[in-house]
């Protein structure tokens, strides 16, 4: 079975060959993915080269923070791909967009203000969890229309931190 990723923009075909290799894009790669100690934390080793990543599913889609970036990442395999597209669905861009904290932490920084206009992948905040500063981008284009959090703040997972419309 192929399975269609979309990170941001980019669409990548992944294949799993058997518990030790996967084709990305046709591609063949070692690796390695464990769960770290019940934590929603994985270790991924791919060709020889370690990665952490912090992996969370919410609102439909996975979410990925990798070095301190949050990836959204859909997953389809091809079946459900191309009943999306026969049934022209997608990410609508027209409703509210949450950003929720992906994990408990201390809100650092927040570079936005209300009513300002930003850019997709665009910083929204600054989130400090487990000792990493965790830069969290917006997946669209739009105004934020409300700041709930301040700098300073603890914050627990899920808990809303500011909305774009």
């Amino acid at each position: 079975m192929k399975y269609i990723s979309t990170v941001i923009e980019s669409e990548y075909i992944i294949e799993i060959l058997d518990e030790k290799h996967l084709s990305i894009n046709g591609e063949v790669h070692t690796i390695d993915f464990e769960e770290v100690d019940g934590q929603p934390v994985f270790s991924l080793i791919l060709d020889g080269k370690s990665y952490e990543a912090f992996v969370y599913f919410e609102e439909g889609e996975w979410k990925v923070m990798l070095h301190g970036t949050l990836y959204p990442v859909l997953v389809e395999d091809e079946r459900e791909k191309r009943l999306r597209q026969a049934y022209g669905g997608g990410v609508t861009q027209t409703s509210e967009y949450h950003l929720k904290a992906p994990m408990p932490g201390m809100v650092v920084s927040i570079p936005v203000e209300e009513g300002q206009q930003i850019n997709k992948g665009d910083a929204l905040l600054i989130l400090e969890s487990m000792k990493m500063q965790n830069e969290l981008r917006s997946p669209r284009s739009g105004k934020v229309t409300r700041i709930r959090v301040e700098p300073g703040d603890h914050v627990e997972k899920k808990q809303t931190l500011l909305s774009v419309e």
